[in-house]
């Protein structure tokens, strides 16, 4: 007898003796029954007396996955309305993989409408038989519709991950785009294709070839093995807590925010060297250091209680989300200059919804523990963003020699001091317009100074002498050589 409300039927994955007991029993008891797609091969095997429906011509109209769903579900619930009572089936289990049936369950318990779910096998167990695999303990479960649509990959890359929907070659080809961010072309991945039916088959294959295969259709999903070991930021973020726990180590164990502060500045510097010298792997191990200590310095301040690593990562989202209208929301702004000047804008409209408009300026956010060359340079660049800037290079440059002139008829220590400053920060101001990082530029600078001073004292051993015994002429022939040989 046909019951009052909505009944959801999960149609299991796909071979019809896989459907359940209570599921036949209840295609056998109803005239009719609405199918959310027609492609499913349980379909064959109805009761000849009962009369099927489908939503496929919505999907035929739409392009756009969300209004499909969206459509469906309103057609449901007007059924129900309208007839009291109407069974609609899914493929695999209703509460699996499948959009529809949570919000049918939610819209309908608003309007007061019973429901009723018959379970049905998902598409999970047997793709799971045919990788002869336990997901247990760590595997994810991704939709490749959302993966495909993203530029990294949205899981820890050292957990396995099944990614269904991979129902064509284009979106196999966008995810294999998005894993290839993390994962080489060689990966090895599996592709399983229509698990549960007679048509089964499993696909060893390298990540590159995926999109190739010719067996990917409707039922079709994609298993990636787990990339190596520590590989992901929730492993380390264990590491890091279990450096700080009681069985953890007695060093780590007595750090305090303070104490870590001149590590995170040292070992920031030792990044910019190996950026300066352009060692990729030194790069890559002194971005680490930075990382531990941005993980150490949130673990501590977790324990004392003042914020966690999430709290910190979603600050750092949202502000960026919000501080980019023109990537993430509707501002049309056509060049750089326009992304900087709408950039302060934002910032004055979180400053007073902060209560901190008028207190502080633009300015007062460049912290003062910064080298001064890179401060002088920060100060410029804030101001520049609000058009207080040269409206050409030329006037930095005369502003550079109006210094020089100054400090040329200088005559106190205090006034020479003053003029110096304001010459150095007149080159500063013309390194920003040139695009070159000041504070680099002098790094540069002093590196290579340091590299021919060590040539002249080189070349003193060799001729037997010390530095004290070379004339003037001498250092500087040196010099000059060194300077060829650097070149």
């Amino acid at each position: 007898m046909n019951e009052q409300g909505i009944t959801i039927l999960g149609l299991g994955p796909g071979a019809p003796q896989l459907l359940t007991l209570e599921a036949w029993q209840h295609l056998q008891s109803i005239p009719e029954i609405y199918l959310r797609t027609r492609a499913h091969p349980v379909i064959a095997g109805f009761p000849s007396t009962l009369q099927v429906h489908s939503f496929d011509e919505i999907y035929d109209q739409n392009h756009d996955f969300s209004e499909v769903y969206r459509q469906i579900v309103e057609r449901v619930l007007e059924h129900a309305q309208k007839m009291g009572a109407v069974t609609y089936a899914v493929p695999g289990h209703p509460f699996v993989a499948e959009a529809t049936a949570p919000e049918i369950v939610r819209r309908a318990g608003e309007m007061g409408i019973p429901v009723r779910v018959i379970e049905g096998i998902s598409f999970l167990e047997p793709v799971f038989s045919a990788l002869q695999m336990d997901p247990f303990p760590r595997a994810v479960l991704v939709d490749a519709l959302e993966l495909g649509a993203l530029h990294v990959p949205n899981f820890p890359p050292d957990s396995p991950a099944l990614i269904a929907q991979i129902y064509s070659r284009q979106i196999a080809s966008e995810v294999k785009l998005t894993l290839n961010a993390f994962y080489p072309d060689e990966f090895p991945v599996r592709l399983v294709h229509a698990a549960g039916t007679p048509q089964q088959k499993v696909e060893d294959l390298a990540l590159y070839e995926i999109d190739r295969s010719p067996h990917i259709g409707l039922l079709t999903a994609l298993y990636v093995p787990p990339l190596d070991e520590d590989t992901s930021m929730e492993a380390f973020l264990e590491i890091v807590a279990h450096l700080r726990a009681p069985d953890g180590c007695p060093w780590d164990r007595e750090q305090t925010l303070q104490s870590l502060g001149p590590h995170l500045l040292e070992e920031t510097y030792e990044a910019l060297e190996a950026l300066d010298q352009e060692q990729i792997d030194n790069l890559r191990e002194e971005l680490g250091d930075l990382l531990l200590l941005v993980s150490m310095l949130s673990q501590i301040a977790s324990e004392e209680g003042f914020f966690t690593f999430p709290e910190v990562v979603q600050g750092i989202h949202r502000k960026i989300v919000r501080r980019h209208p023109h990537v993430f929301g509707n501002v049309d702004l056509k060049d750089a200059r326009g992304v900087l000047r709408n950039w302060e804008k934002l910032k004055e409209a979180e400053r007073k919804e902060n209560g901190t408009a008028g207190q502080k300026g633009i300015l007062d956010g460049v912290s003062k523990a910064l080298p001064s060359l890179i401060r002088a340079q920060e100060y410029q660049s804030r101001a520049a963003h609000v058009g207080f800037d040269w409206s050409n290079i030329q006037g930095v440059r005369e502003k550079v020699m109006e210094e020089w002139e100054e400090l040329q008829q200088a005559g106190s220590p205090e006034e020479i001091e003053k003029e110096i400053g304001d010459l150095l920060f007149a080159v500063v101001n013309l390194s920003r317009w040139y695009k070159v990082d000041a504070e680099t530029a002098l790094r540069k600078a002093s590196e290579r100074f340091m590299a021919r001073f060590k040539h002249i004292e080189q070349e003193a051993r060799v001729m037997g002498k010390s530095l004290g015994d070379l004339s003037m002429d001498e250092m500087e022939a040196l010099w000059q050589q060194a300077k060829r040989q650097g070149k």
